[in-house]
């Protein structure tokens, strides 16, 4: 069988069994390779997702706030070794003092974060029963929820994901830049290669091919048996850590653009693909996890080569993937507005990709 037809036999049981709703697209150098669009993007009104459609990406949009700060880095108003207290004024908080600019990218810092991921999402529920996510509108607003916080452990002592890291690092986009945190990634990023199709959108704004993001209502066996919007249980507002809206072509042009020095000089480009940090001391699915600069990577156990690297998106109503296969020169998108359905959606592809001839 031929590689566009066991995607689309895979994406297409996925659909019929709703654990599916979204865009898919590879390209292989200029040439699409696979494309594809599924299910609603309004449910109520059943309106279809197109290749077009706009969709809220989560933390996709840290890669965004990486390339910022390397951006200010080679305009010197900003270096590696930074120091996120001294540089935004937080000396009374809990922040330690020796939090660098590149420990906030590696998630090294160490800081306590607002949210803990590995907790779950009972957790993320738990915290808005207290504070109204309706509130969340600004950068600054998030930092009353972590800067009191103990840390978790010492500065570049291990990896733990820290969205509270990448709000660090947006404020001093906004300090470095004099521009708030939106307008400078729409200014040096979005505009600069012609994302027209990406922006910081409202979840609560009316805007043009922006799919509805819904969570399943189940059963007791677990069971569909109706569909919610997210409207209460995302932020409205995205920030620094995620949440930007974009599109699955957009996408692709943003990575390539960064591996064609569109976006930082050569040195900054090639930095941004490289792996920095070890993530797991044991190797989930047979691949040692690493994370750099907003990116992620797998690399092959015995060759120590990247297979892939990107980024994931997860948030209620939202479930995305941006990969970069470079031995193939292959990109793939993931762009969902049901959640938690594109991470094994994207191993499944990943597994046919491997097997394949690209």
């Amino acid at each position: 069988m031929k590689l566009c037809e066991q995607i689309n036999k895979l994406i297409s049981e996925k659909v019929d069994k709703n654990q599916f709703s979204g865009v898919v697209l590879f390209k292989k150098e200029n040439e699409e390779i696979f494309s594809g669009a599924y299910g609603y993007a309004n449910r109520t009104w059943r309106i279809n997702n197109t290749l077009k459609t706009r969709f809220r990406i989560a933390s996709i949009s840290k890669m965004f706030t990486a390339v910022g700060i390397l951006q200010l880095i080679e305009a010197e108003k900003l270096s590696f070794n930074t120091k996120a207290v001294e540089y935004l004024n937080l000396e009374n908080t809990k922040i330690p003092k020796d939090v660098t600019v590149e420990s906030l990218l590696t998630h090294t810092s160490g800081i306590g974060d607002y949210f803990d991921e590995d907790l779950g999402g009972e957790e993320w529920e738990k915290l808005w029963s207290s504070i109204p996510i309706y509130k969340m509108r600004k950068l600054e607003d998030y930092l009353e929820l972590f800067m009191y916080k103990e840390p978790v452990s010492k500065v570049n002592e291990k990896y733990h994901y820290s969205g509270a890291g990448y709000i660090l690092l947006g404020l001093i986009i906004e300090k470095a830049s004099g521009l708030t945190y939106f307008d400078y990634i729409r200014e040096y990023i979005f505009s600069k290669i012609n994302m027209n199709d990406s922006d910081f959108l409202s979840l609560d704004g009316v805007d043009e091919l922006v799919a509805e993001g819904y969570e399943a209502i189940l059963d007791g066996d677990e069971k569909i048996i109706g569909w919610k919007k997210n409207i209460y249980i995302t932020t409205p507002d995205a920030a620094s850590d995620g949440g930007a809206t974009s599109s699955a072509e957009d996408l692709i042009k943003f990575i390539k653009a960064l591996r064609n020095n569109e976006l930082l000089g050569e040195k900054m480009s090639k930095g941004m693909f490289m792996p920095k940090v070890l993530e797991y001391d044991d190797t989930p699915r047979g691949y040692i996890w690493m994370y750099g600069y907003g990116n992620e990577f797998i690399l092959n156990k015995e060759s120590k080569e990247i297979v892939r690297c990107g980024h994931t998106g997860e948030e209620y109503g939202v479930s995305c993937r941006l990969y970069y296969y470079p031995s193939i020169d292959l990109d793939v998108v993931l762009l969902a507005n049901q959640g938690w359905c594109a991470g094994s959606l994207g191993w499944s592809i990943h597994d046919i990709i491997m097997n394949s001839n690209l």
